[in-house]
């Protein structure tokens, strides 16, 4: 709650169409909820992949309740990814001015994005997954691409009894 209560504020774009008071969803009431929305779907099947690909089932999660059809454990690993792979894109692509406010359709019921706009944000969040970072616990480059599946493979290790703890990722 106390992030998203500041998180407008990294909104630098001087047009009143994008702005941020509150986390909305199921639908988004707003620009940046829409495309915040938009992004932690393309994380959460990001993570899901990644966890079912290591052989933990992303339905038994520890944060998350535990509900039919939800990938509680993804939900789970992909809290500490937002921030770093979600919100910084979207505040880049709202900053940089990548998206505009006829990007969104404003409806009765919400926003949505447009098909243009949501081929913007691909095309940004695949270019994203290929850029290079140190990874924090294993000091080595890897494509922020596979962040979701080290990570995954790091809790992996720590419920098997390989590592003492698991190490989330932490960026700087």
């Amino acid at each position: 709650n106390r992030y998203f209560a500041v998180f407008g504020y990294m909104i630098k774009s001087d047009s009143d169409d994008f702005f941020f008071e509150k986390r909305s969803k199921r639908p988004p009431q707003d620009r940046v909820n829409a495309l915040l929305s938009f992004l932690y779907t393309l994380l959460v099947h990001d993570t899901r992949s990644a966890l079912e690909g290591i052989g933990l089932d992303p339905a038994v999660g520890f944060l998350h309740a535990m509900r039919p059809g939800r990938p509680s454990l993804a939900l789970d690993l992909m809290e500490e990814l937002r921030a770093p792979l979600c919100d910084r894109l979207a505040l880049s692509l709202i900053n940089l001015k990548q998206l505009q406010a006829n990007d969104f359709e404003i409806t009765p019921t919400g926003v949505v994005m447009t098909e243009a706009a949501r081929k913007t944000v691909l095309v940004a969040w695949q270019k994203r997954k290929r850029e290079e970072i140190t990874h924090p616990f294993l000091q080595e480059k890897i494509p922020i691409g596979l962040i979701p599946h080290l990570q995954a493979q790091l809790l992996a290790q720590f419920l098997r009894g390989d590592l003492d703890l698991y190490p989330p990722f932490l960026w700087r």
